[in-house]
């Protein structure tokens, strides 16, 4: 259950337009007082996410061409450079070398470069980044293209070995992590690696589950507590930390 002493929650990485019911899931996120990045897949999604976000004080709405449609949607990358100017958020976007989507690969770094050179050039924004079976390649790119004075990468569902870690903290990166992510023995112990004060947390929903159904913005919870036992910490404090790691997080690129 949800602590009363711990708002706002933060889920940092969900697919709310996904959801059955996109206007409902935005205004349970302000009922529930969850501060909840709305990514999108592609940048056609936006303006509505964005008319949805704006009247509220717990969403935001990120800007995104997810790298698994790049394949199909890569000239969507004209109308994301227009829209950039308009959101400090920017999401999902990043590279997938996994089997399903690796014939496209050359073409998600190439879009990839555009979407970092652009935020670089902006100086203002905070992306949250896919980098699945491609860690090396995307914190190269990060390093190249958008040094830390220029913006803020957020790493969901990061899975780098424990030195990639360390140079994703000295790249200025952040981590968002799920409760599938904690939720056996070997992933925990992966986890215990991000150093707390550069961890957020997220659902990835609906993509992820908490028991029979999909996982929502305020089921974040279980994330705050699995970091708390991995930790040894208790669930309200980390709950604190995770509210002032976001504070922080935005407090750079104001």
């Amino acid at each position: 259950m949800t602590s009363d002493k711990v708002r706002p929650l933060v889920d940092f990485h969900c697919h709310l337009d996904l959801y059955p019911d996109h206007a409902d899931a935005v205004a349970r996120c302000e009922r529930e007082g969850v501060f909840t990045l709305a990514v999108t897949t592609t940048p056609k999604a936006w303006p509505r996410n964005q008319e949805l976000a704006a009247a509220t004080r717990h969403v935001r709405a990120a800007l995104g061409l997810h790298p698994q449609l790049v394949a199909e949607r890569s000239r969507e990358i004209v109308l994301w450079k227009e829209l950039l100017p308009r959101t400090c958020y920017v999401g999902e976007v990043g590279l997938d070398a996994g089997p399903k989507f690796y014939a496209s690969f050359e073409r998600q770094k190439e879009v990839f470069v555009e979407v970092l050179t652009s935020c670089a050039a902006a100086s203002d924004k905070i992306l949250t980044v896919h980098s699945v079976r491609a860690t090396k390649i995307v914190l190269d790119m990060i390093e190249k293209h958008l040094p830390p004075t220029r913006g803020r990468v957020v790493l969901h569902w990061f899975t780098g070995t424990a030195a990639e870690i360390r140079r994703a903290v000295d790249l200025g990166c952040y981590f968002s992590v799920n409760a599938e992510m904690l939720a056996n023995e070997k992933r925990a112990v992966a986890n215990r690696a991000f150093p707390l004060g550069r961890v957020l947390t997220e659902t990835d929903g609906p993509f992820t589950r908490t028991g029979a159904r999909p996982s929502e913005p305020s089921d974040v919870w279980g994330a705050v507590e699995g970091l708390a036992s991995l930790h040894g910490l208790d669930a309200a404090d980390v709950g604190r930390r995770i509210g002032a790691n976001l504070k922080a997080l935005l407090d750079e690129v104001s």
